[in-house]
């Protein structure tokens, strides 16, 4: 058989392997693009995304939460946190409750949410942005399930700082009300042996389907939570349900640090929020 032949041959088994090697592999996972928001028109964030929360709302934090410490400049949601005095209108001398105790607060900021407007339930979820990483400072993006009470609805700190540490967390209910089990990492800044790291921009991911949540900040793997243990005491696992996204800049609070010594408006600014859903796509034949 001439050498011409012998090479026909060859490429021919080759192509035949392949083809069968093909036909036996599983179907290729991808994603395609769901959602987003862009933050590329300046003025107020997009009501048909956002909502806000507003007041005193948990952890004993020292902020009161306003739309008015939210806007879109540059192409950047920015979540500006300030030292000033805001009336509490739901002040009551004597109260038991910290909602009601304090007469003012002494620091605003914002705090938004896709609730009741986008919620989904698995798949790939970014954020690109930079935190501020001074003391008293409580940044996060997370997501909470539209169902049951925190936190049987099931939590997920996609991204959470305070305190020198980036955090990167799940929780969900126990058998006492408002005890959560948490599966949680956190992760010194000062372990990415970067400077200038609390200067830059970091995209921050969570890749979650049936079986696992995986917790990313440019693309190093922070956390993989398994859900066979995420299971509320009532039998119901919250992570098979739909979620939705609150970003929100604290300050101070049961975790957060003391921020008298900060200098302040903070920022904390996201240049965008994507959602993805994995598809499948079979191989040809």
């Amino acid at each position: 058989m001439s050498k011409s032949k012998v090479h026909i041959m060859t490429c021919l088994i080759l192509l035949m392997t392949s083809i069968i090697a093909a036909r036996e592999m599983p179907p290729l996972i991808e994603y395609e693009f769901v959602w987003s928001d862009e933050f590329n028109k300046d003025g107020q964030p997009d009501p048909n995304n956002w909502t806000y929360e507003n007041g005193f709302v948990r952890n004993e934090e020292l902020q009161w939460y306003q739309p008015d410490n939210a806007r879109c400049e540059y192409g950047l949601l920015i979540i500006e946190g300030r030292r000033e005095r805001k009336e509490n209108p739901n002040y009551r001398p004597g109260s038991n409750n910290w909602k009601e105790s304090r007469e003012y607060a002494e620091y605003t900021s914002s705090s938004l949410t896709t609730r009741h407007l986008h919620s989904w339930m698995y798949g790939r979820f970014e954020m690109r942005g930079r935190i501020d990483t001074r003391l008293g400072l409580w940044p996060a993006f997370w997501a909470l399930g539209v169902q049951g009470e925190w936190p049987s609805c099931g939590e997920i700190d996609i991204m959470e700082y305070y305190r020198g540490m980036l955090l990167a967390n799940a929780a969900w209910g126990t058998e006492k009300r408002w005890v959560p089990k948490w599966d949680d990492v956190k992760k010194p800044i000062t372990d990415f042996n970067d400077p200038n790291w609390s200067a830059k921009f970091h995209v921050w991911r969570m890749d979650w389907d049936e079986d696992s949540i995986k917790l990313y900040v440019d693309d190093e793997l922070l956390n993989t939570v398994d859900l066979k243990e995420t299971v509320n005491s009532d039998g119901k696992n919250p992570f098979r349900q739909a979620h939705y996204i609150i970003v929100n800049l604290a300050i101070g609070g049961t975790v957060g640090g003391d921020p008298s010594n900060t200098e302040f408006p903070a920022k904390y600014e996201i240049d965008y929020i994507r959602i993805y859903k994995k598809k499948t796509r079979p191989i040809a034949p």
